[in-house]
Protein backbone atom coordinates (compact mmCIF):
# COMPACT_ATOMS: atom_id res chain seq x y z
CA UNK A 1 0.00 0.00 0.00
CA UNK A 2 1.41 3.38 -1.03
CA UNK A 3 0.61 6.64 0.74
CA UNK A 4 2.41 9.96 0.86
CA UNK A 5 5.55 9.77 2.96
CA UNK A 6 4.76 6.16 3.75
CA UNK A 7 6.50 2.95 2.91
CA UNK A 8 5.72 -0.64 2.08
CA UNK A 9 7.94 -3.68 2.19
CA UNK A 10 8.53 -6.40 -0.36
CA UNK A 11 10.80 -9.40 -0.56
CA UNK A 12 13.27 -9.98 -3.36
CA UNK A 13 15.98 -12.51 -4.12
CA UNK A 14 19.14 -12.62 -2.01
CA UNK A 15 21.14 -11.71 -5.08
CA UNK A 16 20.19 -8.03 -5.35
CA UNK A 17 20.72 -6.01 -8.53
CA UNK A 18 21.71 -2.36 -8.38
CA UNK A 19 18.47 -1.41 -10.19
CA UNK A 20 15.66 -4.01 -10.12
CA UNK A 21 13.93 -4.41 -13.52
CA UNK A 22 10.50 -3.34 -12.24
CA UNK A 23 11.92 0.02 -11.20
CA UNK A 24 13.03 0.77 -14.73
CA UNK A 25 9.38 0.64 -15.77
CA UNK A 26 8.37 3.29 -13.26
CA UNK A 27 10.95 6.01 -13.69
CA UNK A 28 11.83 8.41 -12.30
CA UNK A 29 12.87 6.33 -9.32
CA UNK A 30 16.03 5.95 -7.29
CA UNK A 31 17.41 2.94 -5.49
CA UNK A 32 20.13 2.33 -2.97
CA UNK A 33 21.44 -0.64 -1.04
CA UNK A 34 20.94 0.68 2.48
CA UNK A 35 22.35 -2.33 4.33
CA UNK A 36 24.36 -4.65 2.05
CA UNK A 37 23.58 -7.74 4.09
CA UNK A 38 19.78 -7.47 4.00
CA UNK A 39 18.06 -4.29 2.71
CA UNK A 40 17.72 -1.99 -0.29
CA UNK A 41 15.32 0.92 -0.77
CA UNK A 42 13.54 2.20 -3.85
CA UNK A 43 12.06 5.70 -3.83
CA UNK A 44 9.87 7.65 -6.21
CA UNK A 45 8.71 11.06 -5.09
CA UNK A 46 7.47 10.86 -1.51
CA UNK A 47 6.86 7.10 -1.59
CA UNK A 48 9.39 4.38 -1.00
CA UNK A 49 9.64 0.62 -0.81
CA UNK A 50 11.85 -1.58 1.32
CA UNK A 51 13.38 -4.39 -0.77
CA UNK A 52 14.15 -7.10 1.78
CA UNK A 53 16.40 -9.92 0.61
CA UNK A 54 17.36 -11.31 4.00
CA UNK A 55 16.61 -10.72 7.68
CA UNK A 56 18.53 -8.01 9.51
CA UNK A 57 20.42 -10.67 11.46
CA UNK A 58 21.87 -12.16 8.27
CA UNK A 59 19.58 -15.22 8.26
CA UNK A 60 16.35 -16.11 6.45
CA UNK A 61 17.61 -15.46 2.93
CA UNK A 62 14.86 -14.89 0.37
CA UNK A 63 15.40 -17.80 -1.99
CA UNK A 64 13.37 -19.37 -4.81
CA UNK A 65 11.18 -21.16 -2.29
CA UNK A 66 9.77 -17.85 -1.02
CA UNK A 67 8.28 -17.18 -4.45
CA UNK A 68 7.29 -20.76 -5.25
CA UNK A 69 5.31 -20.95 -1.99
CA UNK A 70 3.92 -17.40 -2.06
CA UNK A 71 0.16 -16.84 -2.23
CA UNK A 72 -1.38 -14.85 -5.09
CA UNK A 73 -3.52 -11.93 -3.96
CA UNK A 74 -4.98 -8.71 -5.37
CA UNK A 75 -5.06 -5.94 -2.77
CA UNK A 76 -6.47 -2.73 -4.28
CA UNK A 77 -6.67 -4.48 -7.66
CA UNK A 78 -2.92 -5.05 -7.91
CA UNK A 79 -1.73 -8.62 -8.41
CA UNK A 80 0.98 -9.49 -5.91
CA UNK A 81 2.45 -12.50 -4.18
CA UNK A 82 2.17 -12.60 -0.40
CA UNK A 83 4.85 -14.44 1.56
CA UNK A 84 3.69 -17.82 2.84
CA UNK A 85 2.91 -17.95 6.58
CA UNK A 86 5.77 -20.38 7.19
CA UNK A 87 8.34 -17.94 5.79
CA UNK A 88 6.72 -15.03 7.63
CA UNK A 89 6.89 -16.89 10.94
CA UNK A 90 10.51 -17.83 10.25
CA UNK A 91 11.63 -14.25 9.66
CA UNK A 92 9.56 -12.64 12.42
CA UNK A 93 10.51 -15.20 15.06
CA UNK A 94 14.00 -13.69 15.45
CA UNK A 95 12.84 -10.10 16.02
CA UNK A 96 13.18 -9.50 19.76
CA UNK A 97 14.49 -5.97 19.97
CA UNK A 98 14.05 -3.65 22.95
CA UNK A 99 11.77 -1.42 20.88
CA UNK A 100 10.17 -4.16 18.78
CA UNK A 101 9.10 -7.73 19.49
CA UNK A 102 7.30 -9.63 16.72
CA UNK A 103 6.20 -12.51 18.95
CA UNK A 104 2.60 -11.27 18.87
CA UNK A 105 2.65 -11.45 15.06
CA UNK A 106 3.90 -15.04 15.25
CA UNK A 107 1.18 -15.96 17.75
CA UNK A 108 -1.52 -14.37 15.61
CA UNK A 109 -0.36 -16.19 12.48
CA UNK A 110 -0.41 -19.48 14.37
CA UNK A 111 -3.86 -18.68 15.69
CA UNK A 112 -5.18 -17.89 12.22
CA UNK A 113 -3.84 -20.88 10.29
CA UNK A 114 -2.00 -23.42 12.45
CA UNK A 115 -3.92 -26.32 10.90
CA UNK A 116 -2.94 -25.28 7.37
CA UNK A 117 0.79 -24.85 7.97
CA UNK A 118 3.39 -27.10 6.39
CA UNK A 119 4.96 -27.94 9.72
CA UNK A 120 7.75 -30.06 8.30
CA UNK A 121 8.80 -27.16 6.09
CA UNK A 122 8.59 -24.71 9.01
CA UNK A 123 10.75 -26.85 11.28
CA UNK A 124 13.27 -27.32 8.47
CA UNK A 125 13.42 -23.56 7.92
CA UNK A 126 14.64 -22.99 11.47
CA UNK A 127 17.30 -25.70 11.16
CA UNK A 128 19.81 -25.37 14.02
CA UNK A 129 17.70 -22.57 15.51
CA UNK A 130 14.81 -24.90 16.38
CA UNK A 131 14.92 -23.57 19.95
CA UNK A 132 13.64 -20.22 18.64
CA UNK A 133 10.62 -21.94 17.08
CA UNK A 134 10.01 -23.97 20.23
CA UNK A 135 10.04 -20.81 22.35
CA UNK A 136 7.27 -19.29 20.24
CA UNK A 137 5.20 -22.47 20.35
CA UNK A 138 5.50 -22.56 24.14
CA UNK A 139 4.43 -18.91 24.29
CA UNK A 140 1.48 -19.67 22.01
CA UNK A 141 0.22 -22.22 24.53
CA UNK A 142 0.61 -19.64 27.27
CA UNK A 143 -1.13 -16.87 25.31
CA UNK A 144 -4.00 -19.12 24.19
CA UNK A 145 -4.36 -21.92 26.78
CA UNK A 146 -7.54 -23.13 25.10
CA UNK A 147 -5.83 -23.37 21.68
CA UNK A 148 -2.81 -25.49 22.60
CA UNK A 149 -4.19 -28.46 20.71
CA UNK A 150 -3.85 -26.60 17.41
CA UNK A 151 -0.08 -27.14 17.51
CA UNK A 152 0.59 -30.70 16.28
CA UNK A 153 1.61 -33.02 19.10
CA UNK A 154 4.23 -34.59 16.84
CA UNK A 155 5.94 -31.21 16.39
CA UNK A 156 6.03 -30.45 20.11
CA UNK A 157 7.22 -33.99 20.85
CA UNK A 158 10.02 -33.69 18.29
CA UNK A 159 11.25 -30.31 19.55
CA UNK A 160 11.04 -31.21 23.24
CA UNK A 161 12.84 -34.49 22.48
CA UNK A 162 15.66 -32.46 20.90
CA UNK A 163 15.72 -30.29 24.02
CA UNK A 164 16.12 -33.30 26.30
CA UNK A 165 18.79 -34.91 24.14
CA UNK A 166 20.82 -31.79 23.34
CA UNK A 167 24.41 -31.93 24.52
CA UNK A 168 26.17 -28.89 25.99
CA UNK A 169 28.30 -26.96 23.50
CA UNK A 170 31.84 -28.35 23.70
CA UNK A 171 35.11 -26.49 23.36
CA UNK A 172 36.39 -23.23 24.77
CA UNK A 173 34.44 -20.88 22.52
CA UNK A 174 31.86 -18.90 24.47
CA UNK A 175 29.15 -18.28 21.90
CA UNK A 176 26.34 -15.72 22.19
CA UNK A 177 23.43 -16.18 19.78
CA UNK A 178 21.54 -13.32 21.40
CA UNK A 179 22.82 -11.00 18.67
CA UNK A 180 20.68 -12.98 16.20
CA UNK A 181 17.64 -11.88 18.21
CA UNK A 182 18.59 -8.30 19.06
CA UNK A 183 21.38 -6.23 17.57
CA UNK A 184 21.65 -3.98 20.65
CA UNK A 185 20.74 -5.84 23.80
CA UNK A 186 23.57 -8.37 23.57
CA UNK A 187 26.35 -6.00 22.53
CA UNK A 188 27.69 -6.06 26.08
CA UNK A 189 28.11 -9.84 25.77
CA UNK A 190 30.32 -9.64 22.68
CA UNK A 191 32.04 -6.33 23.40
CA UNK A 192 32.81 -6.67 27.12
CA UNK A 193 32.07 -10.16 28.38
CA UNK A 194 34.19 -12.09 25.90
CA UNK A 195 31.47 -13.97 24.01
CA UNK A 196 31.86 -14.79 20.32
CA UNK A 197 29.27 -13.04 18.15
CA UNK A 198 27.11 -15.67 16.41
CA UNK A 199 26.64 -13.26 13.49
CA UNK A 200 30.22 -14.05 12.45
CA UNK A 201 29.49 -17.74 11.99
CA UNK A 202 29.73 -19.07 8.45
CA UNK A 203 25.99 -19.70 8.08
CA UNK A 204 25.17 -16.04 8.77
CA UNK A 205 25.52 -13.57 5.88
CA UNK A 206 27.30 -10.85 7.84
CA UNK A 207 30.87 -9.76 8.40
CA UNK A 208 32.49 -7.32 10.82
CA UNK A 209 31.79 -4.37 8.51
CA UNK A 210 28.11 -5.29 8.21
CA UNK A 211 27.82 -5.60 11.99
CA UNK A 212 29.47 -2.21 12.54
CA UNK A 213 27.17 -0.54 10.01
CA UNK A 214 24.07 -2.25 11.44
CA UNK A 215 25.06 -1.25 14.98
CA UNK A 216 25.66 2.35 13.93
CA UNK A 217 22.04 2.70 12.76
CA UNK A 218 20.54 1.65 16.13
CA UNK A 219 19.80 5.20 17.41
CA UNK A 220 18.01 6.12 14.17
CA UNK A 221 15.86 2.99 14.25
CA UNK A 222 14.99 3.46 17.92
CA UNK A 223 13.92 7.04 17.21
CA UNK A 224 11.63 5.79 14.44
CA UNK A 225 9.73 3.68 16.96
Amino acid sequence: MFRDEQKTSTYTFGRVMSTPPWMRLHAPATAEVTSPHWLAKAKRGRDYVDLIFRAGNGLCEVDDSWFARAHDHEPLGLRVKLAAPEETIWMKAYIMEHERFDGADVAHILFSCAEKLDWQHLVQRFGPDWRVLLSHLVLFGYIYPGEQGRIPVAVMDDLTWRLRKEEPVSGNKRLCRGTLLSRKQYLVDVQKWGFHDARLEERVHMDSQDIAQWTKTIPKEEKAF
